[in-house]
């Protein structure tokens, strides 16, 4: 067993008191100021299953909204995010944001074309705004589900998925994620699925990032990976430094 088989065997076998852990944190985040709740933006994927999960043990799911935006989203990912609800007794709610991406593109592209990324990071951050909207009238907080994995590359959107209040599972890796799902009940439809942003059809996260979670697992857990891995992480981390930082101010 290498180093990295070995810490995610010790993470399984201390996987019950990690998840009161963060069940602890968060009613910490929400109770300790006197706050009403949770809303998630639910994806069908394993990131928001978890936080989700975390967030109805920790709150009850009268206290915790789920929500499922599409734009045009493949049907798989819904039937997994109602999967989800169905699981956990999650509050799953659907907001369509394909109306508002269809008039904002035409209106942006009025000034510039847009290409296929930036008009999915447009699409994560309408998602966001209707996220918001949700917990300013509820006074919730809304829940980052972005992991550690992907905090390191620089992979959620500035002003989308990677903008919330708290978050509850930056410090897992992808691996470690996984782990903690199947510990939460959480579909094995969302455990095995292709991890994808849902940003235009057929996009998956590793085909995108031009690595696996593997390799950038090993890299986070060990220091070491496939070197035209860790050359392409590194590079990645570098340039998205500003997604990491608060705004420089002078």
């Amino acid at each position: 067993m290498d180093k990295f088989q070995e810490h995610l065997a010790n993470y399984q076998i201390h996987v019950k008191d990690d998840a009161e852990k963060r069940v602890a944190f968060i009613r910490e985040q929400i109770d300790g100021p006197g706050l009403g709740g949770a809303v998630v933006g639910i994806s069908g994927g394993i990131d928001s299953a978890v936080t989700a999960a975390l967030c109805v043990r920790a709150l009850g799911k009268e206290r915790v909204i789920g929500v499922w935006l599409p734009a045009y989203s493949q049907d798989v990912h819904a039937e997994d995010a109602q999967r989800l609800a169905d699981a956990i007794g999650l509050n799953l709610v659907t907001v369509d944001v394909g109306a508002a991406f269809d008039a904002i593109v035409p209106a942006i592209e009025g000034v510039l074309p847009l290409d296929a990324k930036t008009k999915g990071n447009t699409k994560a951050r309408l998602r966001m705004t209707v996220l918001y909207a949700i917990a300013n009238q509820k006074g919730y907080l809304v829940v980052d589900t972005c992991n550690r994995s992907e905090v390191y590359v620089g992979y959620m959107t500035k002003g989308g998925d990677g903008l919330a209040d708290i978050n509850p599972v930056a410090s897992l890796t992808k691996h470690e994620v996984r782990i903690l799902a199947a510990e939460l009940g959480v579909p094995t439809s969302i455990i095995t699925k292709a991890p994808s942003a849902d940003l235009w059809e057929g996009q998956t996260d590793e085909q995108e990032m031009g690595f696996t979670y593997e390799d950038l697992d090993r890299l986070l857990i060990t220091g070491e990976t496939r070197p035209e891995a860790k050359e392409r992480i590194e590079y990645l981390h570098r340039i998205s430094e500003h997604k990491r930082s608060l705004m420089p101010e002078i």
